[in-house]
């Protein structure tokens, strides 16, 4: 790396953290001179009883709530449309996305579209589309139910086409959230194996973000203690969980999302076909393929993966003692190690590959990935 080029580098988002962080929602909307905000989050969501506190909570203030929830797990564009007609209709002043990655990308999708008309795909990132979100967006607060994504933090939303499948990235510093209220207490009843799959989605992000091959030594030392974080709690959070590994399990995940916008690489580029062409949960996908893609990354960056195994306390400091950790740490939490366990089958193969050479994650991947490589990863895993 040379230091004769000016880089910028961005962390803007308010985060109250902690236990009951959520309880502090009501006062916040008052505050900020809103009354009619639209809740975004996912049908499951939507019935679990903390949410239905925060609506009362809301109401009790005489906060006008319009939720809508109809939304599918991998999201597609008329969920975002149906929930612009409903803003419109019910006159909404602002949005508040609760949920984890589906809920906040519709949420943030629809945040982008109520002062831009045009069809939603013309402000797609891969096509330089960010250039288009000129106006303003209405007042928007995310609430994580997951430990995951990471969305609650992000500035980009991830919606695919409903006929193709395609996923799309719509992109811009104006859809950070003004706030973000992280509540590990709203992430205590998720079941273990989404628990399990949306912490190995945090893990993946942070392991790819540190390998990115940007230079961001700011997102590398934030990535490093995501993994840290993750590595001593996920285990307990799945199978044991208290507040302590939640929170850390929810302080890993937005640390990953922070980290993320170094860029990802491999292990995405792999996984995302997988919710295309299957409808696989995308922290599955990831767990299953982060052994693979961290294995094909090794050779020439040993150095990095030297770093990941220090804080892992590996007794070998090697890509492979990492390789083998994440292994190890799938079988703890229940997640298989082979692609046909999750219903991919040798069919599957050709079309897997093509979409993940077509892929816009392995672009930041630290070595190049061709469609061979692509196909021999997915063999291997198969």
């Amino acid at each position: 790396m040379t230091f004769d080029t000016i880089l910028q580098y961005n962390f803007p988002t308010t985060i109250r953290f902690g236990a009951g962080a959520s309880k502090e929602l009501g006062d916040y909307v008052i505050k900020q001179g809103l009354s009619k905000p639209m809740i975004v989050t996912d049908p499951n969501v939507a019935q679990l009883g903390f949410f239905k506190e925060i609506v009362t909570g809301l109401k009790a203030k005489n906060i006008s709530v319009e939720v809508f929830s109809d939304i599918h797990k991998n999201p597609v564009k008329s969920d975002v449309y149906k929930g612009t007609d409903l803003y419109d209709a019910t006159q909404r002043d602002s949005i508040i996305g609760i949920g984890g990655g589906a809920g906040l990308d519709v949420a943030r999708a629809i945040l982008l579209r109520i002062n831009h008309r045009e069809d939603l795909f013309k402000y797609d990132d891969l096509i330089g589309g960010d250039v288009y979100v000129t106006n303003d967006v209405p007042h928007f607060i995310t609430i994580p139910t997951t430990s995951g994504t990471g969305s609650e933090v992000g500035r980009s939303a991830i919606i695919a086409d409903d006929e193709t499948h395609q996923k799309k990235i719509l992109f811009s510093p104006k859809l950070l959230a003004k706030i973000v209220f992280a509540d590990p207490l709203l992430t205590m009843e998720l079941p273990p194996f989404i628990t399990a799959a949306t912490g190995m989605d945090a893990l993946t992000h942070n392991m790819e973000a540190y390998l990115a091959k940007m230079y961001h030594p700011i997102c590398e030392g934030i990535a490093l203690e995501g993994i840290k974080l993750i590595d001593e709690s996920l285990e307990k959070a799945v199978n044991k969980p208290d507040v302590e590994a939640r929170s850390k399990m929810l302080l890993g995940s937005m640390m990953g999302a922070v980290a993320f916008q170094k860029g990802l690489g491999v292990v995405h580029s792999l996984a995302h076909p997988l919710s295309q062409l299957l409808d696989t949960h995308h922290g599955l996908a990831n767990a299953v393929n982060i052994p693979y893609g961290m294995q094909f990354n090794i050779a020439g960056f040993e150095d990095k993966f030297r770093r990941i195994a220090r804080v892992l306390e590996l007794k070998e400091e090697t890509g492979d003692a990492v390789v083998q950790y994440l292994f190890n740490f799938n079988t703890s939490i229940g997640i298989p190690h082979k692609l046909r366990d999750i219903g991919v089958k040798e069919e599957h193969i050709e079309t897997l590959a093509d979409l993940a050479f077509a892929d816009f994650a392995h672009p930041n991947n630290p070595k190049p990935v061709s469609r061979q490589d692509f196909k021999a990863i997915y063999l291997q895993a198969l």
